[in-house]
């Protein structure tokens, strides 16, 4: 069986300001248009309906190439309800729980400053957050590194 990966999609009204945002949460760059020269040249192929444009969307990538590529697309309906699927972002995992807390915290003061914000902050554990447009995502710490096999 071969791995499978996957790819995030989240809908937006405003693709730009949230690419910018989760660029700054991940880490993330702007995924390259194969095999096209330009974001622009790509979309043409798909015949967008008028008025359509490159902003509306935003597709970007673990620079290493390890996690999945998110795609941020501009759709016309406001967000309704809680997120079914959120993303969780993991800081460090190592040190003791006051010293993961802390990390946690101050991710989440700097999310904050790119413009998220707080929702909650739950048992010194993970903390709550919500993207530039209300979509849930967390903070917590990753599992904590295990002693390499003897």
């Amino acid at each position: 069986m071969t791995a499978v990966r996957i790819d995030l999609t989240l809908d937006c009204g405003d693709a730009q300001l949230l690419a910018a945002f989760w660029k700054s949460a991940l880490g993330y760059v702007d995924l390259p248009p194969p095999p096209f020269a330009t974001r622009e040249e790509w979309l043409a192929q798909f015949d967008l309906p008028e008025g359509e444009t490159a902003d509306d969307g935003a597709w970007l990538c673990d620079p290493e190439g390890i996690g999945p590529r998110l795609s941020i697309l501009k759709v016309p309906e406001p967000k309704a309800a809680k997120n079914r699927l959120h993303i969780d972002v993991r800081i460090a995992g190592h040190g003791t729980p006051a010293e993961r807390w802390a990390r946690i915290r101050a991710e989440a003061a700097r999310l904050v400053a790119a413009g998220g914000s707080v929702l909650a902050e739950v048992d010194e554990h993970h903390v709550v957050m919500a993207d530039p447009e209300g979509n849930e995502f967390c903070v917590a710490a990753a599992a904590p590194p295990t002693p390499a096999a003897a």
